[in-house]
């Protein structure tokens, strides 16, 4: 007698088909990188504040309910700190901005002659200080892109994606990354059960009562951790012949070492020449070299997730920015750098205001993954 195949249950049919439409990690960090990229060539408040609102914009559509995605949040305040310590250090130790608007005058502390160029107080300039803002805020725009990163692409997934030859590292990085927000977590769990239970959940007394349980939960998670990994079987490497491990070397060394020369070759004037094609070669052999590294991992993935057309367009849409704001600061770098000498209202120029736009590309293409 023949047997009747039974039909899937319903929530296992979609569970598969969520696994089948979700999009790929690395396409997110692909994306919030192109997106930094773009805020590296460019001083301009208004192109950057744009930048933060189209990733504020992907972040508010598409972040999930889960541990990770909580520390956009931090990033964002990570980055007002660093604009708050930018001005504070252009108030108190200057700025090599010359200036003739003075705002105020502070005491200036006397130093010797050996830290000539260096000084603590002193006149304060309108110039130096919107020089000290632009600075900040392209720094704090980079974080808010990678703080975006963070928050969309889950880190276990991501680790399953990596090669075999980075598999050891990327579980290191996992683990750093995911620490913080499980104990953010757990922090805000035994707050509101001790408000629950009418306990004071502030001050001193309550930070040592919840530190403890805190700090017992994170050392449980350790040891569940390396449990985990090693049932299954993590740092077991097969044995390969020594001419692929030295041929490996060899690419590796080689590849990060042309991959260093060529981007230092793009970013000088004398080695326009020679920096993408030593560029280049140097991301080959790397990737070689990987490819070979992956041949000592045992690990086996199961339903590792695919890269399929969405990932492409949302990789490419971070790509594109990146690559516009490149093209237009050849072509025009004044309006992607307001001038502070003489003191100038920014200006929003429409190509690059356009091309940042087309970051929010994943809003429309990435689907929405549940929670």
């Amino acid at each position: 007698m023949s047997e009747v195949s039974r039909p899937a249950a319903p929530g296992a049919q979609a569970s598969r088909a969520q696994r089948r439409n979700a999009l790929h990690p690395g396409a997110w960090w692909l994306w919030s990188l192109g997106l930094a990229t773009a805020a590296s060539r460019t001083t301009n408040p208004l192109l950057l504040g744009l930048l933060i609102a189209v990733t504020g914009y992907v972040i508010a559509t598409h972040r999930m309910q889960s541990p990770w995605s909580r520390s956009y949040t931090a990033f964002v305040k990570l980055a007002l700190a660093v604009l708050a310590i930018r001005l504070v250090f252009a108030v108190f130790l200057g700025s090599p901005i010359p200036g003739t608007h003075t705002l105020v005058t502070l005491p200036e502390l006397p130093l010797p002659d050996w830290a000539q160029g260096i000084r603590i107080g002193g006149r304060v300039t309108a110039e130096g200080l919107v020089f000290a803002l632009y600075d900040g805020l392209k720094l704090a725009t980079l974080l808010i892109c990678v703080g975006a990163a963070n928050a969309l692409a889950n880190p276990a997934r991501l680790l399953k994606s990596l090669p075999g030859a980075l598999y050891e590292a990327g579980v290191a990085v996992v683990v750093a990354l995911t620490f913080a927000p499980n104990l953010i977590a757990d922090v805000q769990r035994l707050r509101a059960a001790r408000r629950l239970r009418g306990r004071p959940d502030k001050g001193i007394r309550g930070l040592l009562q919840v530190g403890l349980p805190v700090l017992e939960g994170a050392l449980e998670r350790s040891v569940a951790l390396a449990a985990a990994m090693d049932a299954r079987g993590y740092g077991r490497s097969a044995e390969v012949a020594p001419a692929v491990r030295r041929t490996t070397a060899v690419l590796t060394l080689g590849g990060l070492v042309g991959v260093c020369a060529g981007t230092y070759g793009l970013l000088t004037a004398e080695g326009g020449t020679y920096g993408l094609p030593v560029l280049l070669a140097g991301l080959g052999a790397a990737l070689a070299g990987l490819r070979l590294g992956g041949r000592r991992s045992l690990r086996t993935r199961y339903r590792p997730d695919v890269w399929g057309v969405r990932a492409w367009l949302v990789a490419a849409s971070g790509a594109g920015v990146a690559a516009l704001l490149i093209l237009y600061a050849a072509y025009d770098s004044a309006a992607l750098h307001p001038g502070v000498v003489p003191l100038t209202s920014p200006t929003l120029p429409l190509w690059p205001a356009a091309a940042i736009l087309l970051g929010l590309a994943p809003s429309f293409i990435a689907p929405r993954e549940p929670s």
